[in-house]
C-alpha cells in the first residue's frame, strides 16, 4: 500500500459514486455466490439488501456510504465487515487507478 494512500483514513472507494447517484443507482456492491458473508446471517441481516431481480448488494446509508464503513471519510475509517468483505471491496487498491477515481470523486487529493 503506498503512504500517500492510506486506505484507514480514506474510504472513498465505499462511497456510490456520483455518477451512480446521477443515475439513480443504488445498488453499489454487489456480493458474488460464494461470498464469506453468506456465511454471516448476522452481518447480512445488517448490511446486505436484495435488489428487485434478487441480487444480493451491500446496504448504503442515506448518504451514500456503505453501511460497514464507519468514521470520518478522509480523516480515519474503518470497516465493520472487513475480514468478509466482497471481492468488489478487495479489488481496489491504495493508490491504483480505482483508488483515485474514488478519491477525486470525494474530493480527496489525488496527487
Amino acid at each position: 500500500m503506498s503512504a500517500a494512500y492510506d486506505c484507514q483514513r480514506c474510504g472513498a472507494c465505499c462511497c456510490n459514486p456520483s455518477e451512480n447517484v446521477a443515475e439513480g443507482y443504488t445498488a453499489y456492491v454487489t456480493l458474488e455466490r460464494g461470498a464469506a458473508l453468506f456465511k454471516r446471517k448476522d452481518l447480512m441481516k445488517k448490511f446486505v439488501v436484495v435488489d428487485a431481480e434478487g441480487r444480493h448488494h451491500l446496504r448504503l446509508a442515506p448518504d451514500g456510504r456503505c453501511l460497514a464503513l464507519k468514521g470520518a471519510l478522509g480523516h480515519a475509517v474503518r470497516c465493520d465487515i472487513y475480514h468478509h468483505r466482497p471481492s468488489p471491496c478487495r479489488r481496489v487498491q491504495a493508490g491504483d487507478a480505482l483508488c483515485l477515481r474514488y478519491r477525486a470523486d470525494r474530493g480527496l487529493p489525488v496527487g
